[in-house]
């Protein structure tokens, strides 16, 4: 089988043409360096779904293998991420203790949902979720994953809760248990993280010494693997005082060693409770899982698909980043994986260390791979605050408040769905803020095309003759905005009185036929009157050819200013007879007054 035959069957393995010794190098940098800032992500991110340590590298690795046989964008790295973990910690503690199988199948359940979006080209309903609403959605999600990480940052017992105001007040509630070793060094590595990430801001000019690009080269690795640094220093000195017999800190416990046996999600599912052991069958497994089902694999398109085109541009094909995707879930599922998507840090890391190509992602996932069989024994004396404190330098970055000030004073209507999704994330879960947050955009999107924006001006032809000028400014005019153009007109009829009207739909490029048979309507209430209806096109035929059927007879139409002042110039020296003629006159530009009557715009 030749190489094309195989980018047919796996398009990844384009990659390999003209795969140099130099490419594979920079891969290898690259994957070892993403692979370090992994390693106690996912430790992290494994705690912060409710689930055992372990299962955050189960879900490191399987998504870059996948991704390299199938991705598009070399940037890119799959794996957990801190939004999909909260949204997966409503479901592992229903029990006495975590039930990672739902988080297991949660992922394979993203998976298939995610490859029948594929299937069907449904990629494109992220684009139904505004950059105010998904502002607003990452804001409030970083908000609760802080409060989130409070309890073990300040060294508090007690069971994990996954919204934000019960979060903070169980940790006030409980702030005389605070424990101060944990808390000193929680804070502590927090402060050193935020310094460590500034020193990647240090930039040398291309023509500086050998030393001082050395010195800038450990200042970038120093930075990118601060994750990592800052866990290996905090394990030390939890190891260090467990040699001693003291126990300043909480630790991570035992973390399982090995690789993740294979085995297919289980449908029914088994969990100790304080009555004993109770089992729910694949229904009430579906309704526990709810809306999770849908949402997650959503949000993980949406961030993926983002990461895509920040990094590859507009030649990413969103197709295949969903079958990517869908494949990396349902793949990792089967290895006891929680759900899975791009990381933007990660990917950043990725684009940073010169990556040349997704086979990068094959050298992090056997690196997690080797961390699982030799590195776990000594997982065990990482400090739960060392964790929360890589969570928290994360994810503080998501609040997005520099949107604020624009949108303010530019568009302060988008404003609106950003705020609700916000708050209503953070008073009642993620899911519902998100869901409200795009029907609030799409409403106003529905009220702006119910109301267009529609100008009203008295002209006057060089003759003399007066008319009203109905243009409306959007490129379209669908049903709902029927009655909306039909009063404006009313409206200015009655203060202008019985004077001609002319439509112009030279802006225009679509009608519906509700909205053509609604000025058909219009039409015969001005021959009621007397009043004639001109229609003035543009330069689009369907537009042309829908009114002519729907209007039908004594259709009164002109193509440009010209023609509207012969047809104008007929109606008046006639006796209003509604026909067009070629008459002798000379041809002069219309018109206009110097104020407008108005501008009708109450969206």
């Amino acid at each position: 089988m030749g190489l094309s035959s195989m980018e047919r069957i796996i398009p990844g393995t384009r990659w390999l043409r003209g795969y140099t010794v130099q490419f594979a190098v920079a891969d290898l940098i690259a994957g070892i360096t993403v692979g370090l800032t992994v390693l106690p992500q996912g430790l992290a991110y494994a705690t912060l779904a409710g689930l055992p340590p372990q299962y955050g590298l189960y879900s490191a690795f399987i998504g870059g293998f996948v991704y390299a046989m199938i991705g598009s964008c070399r940037e890119v790295t799959i794996g957990p991420t801190a939004l999909l973990s909260l949204m997966t910690s409503r479901h592992t503690s229903l029990g006495t203790g975590p039930v990672p199988e739902f988080a297991i199948l949660l992922c394979f359940l993203s998976g298939v949902v995610e490859l029948l979006m594929a299937v069907l080209r449904l990629g494109v309903l992220v684009d139904l979720i505004s950059l105010p609403v998904t502002v607003g959605f990452t804001s409030a999600t970083a908000l609760i994953i802080v409060a989130s990480q409070l309890k073990a940052l300040l060294g508090i017992g007690g069971k994990s809760r996954s919204d934000f105001v019960s979060t903070l007040r169980y940790v006030i509630d409980k702030i005389s248990e605070v424990r101060l070793a944990d808390t000193i060094l929680g804070i502590g590595s927090i402060v050193v993280l935020l310094a460590l990430r500034k020193l990647k801001d240090i930039k040398t000019p291309p023509d500086a010494t050998r030393g001082r690009k050395m010195f800038g080269l450990m200042c970038w690795l120093i930075a990118t693997s601060r994750n990592a640094l800052i866990v290996v220093a905090t394990s030390l000195l939890a190891y260090y005082y467990e040699q001693g017999g003291e126990k300043p800190f909480i630790l991570t416990g035992t973390v399982k060693s090995g690789l993740p046996a294979f085995r297919l999600p289980s449908f029914r599912i088994e969990f100790p409770t304080s009555g004993g052991p109770l089992q729910l069958g694949y229904t009430n497994v579906l309704a526990e899982l709810g809306s999770s089902i849908v949402l997650v694999p959503i949000i993980a398109v949406l961030g993926n698909v983002a990461i895509s085109k920040a990094f590859g541009g507009s030649g990413i094909s969103p197709t295949r980043e969903l079958v990517s995707l869908s494949l990396s879930n349902i793949f990792g599922s089967f290895f006891g994986s929680m759900p899975v998507t791009g990381s933007f840090s990660r990917s950043a890391v990725n684009h940073a260390s010169g990556v040349k190509t997704p086979i990068g992602g094959i050298y992090t996932g056997a690196l997690v791979l080797l961390a699982l069989g030799v590195l776990t024994s000594y997982f065990q004396y990482i400090p739960k605050a060392a964790l929360s404190a890589v969570i928290i330098s994360a994810v503080i970055f998501m609040v997005e408040y520099e949107v604020v000030q624009p949108l303010w004073r530019c568009s302060k209507r988008e404003l609106i769905p950003g705020a609700i999704t916000f708050l209503l994330s953070l008073a009642l879960g993620v899911e519902i803020g998100l869901l409200v947050g795009v029907l609030a955009d799409l409403a106003f999107v529905v009220y702006r095309t119910a109301r267009p924006v529609v100008s009203v001006n008295v002209e006057n032809t060089a003759s003399g003759t007066q008319y009203i000028s109905i243009r409306p400014t959007q490129s379209f005019i669908y049903f709902p905005a029927v009655e909306w153009v039909r009063n404006v007109t009313s409206k200015a009829i009655k203060q202008h009185g019985n004077i001609p009207v002319v439509f112009d739909c030279r802006l225009v490029n679509d009608f519906d036929y509700t909205a053509a048979t609604g000025l058909q309507m219009l039409r015969k209430e001005l021959e009621k009157k007397q009043i004639p209806l001109i229609i003035m096109y543009g330069s689009s035929s369907e537009v042309h050819k829908l009114l002519q059927e729907t209007l039908k007879s004594s259709l009164l139409e002109v193509t440009n200013d010209e023609e509207l002042q012969r047809l104008l110039h007929d109606l008046s020296t006639e006796g209003g007879k509604h026909e067009l003629r070629e008459v002798g006159i000379p041809l002069l530009p219309v018109e206009r007054q110097s104020a407008p009557l108005a501008t009708v715009d109450e969206s």
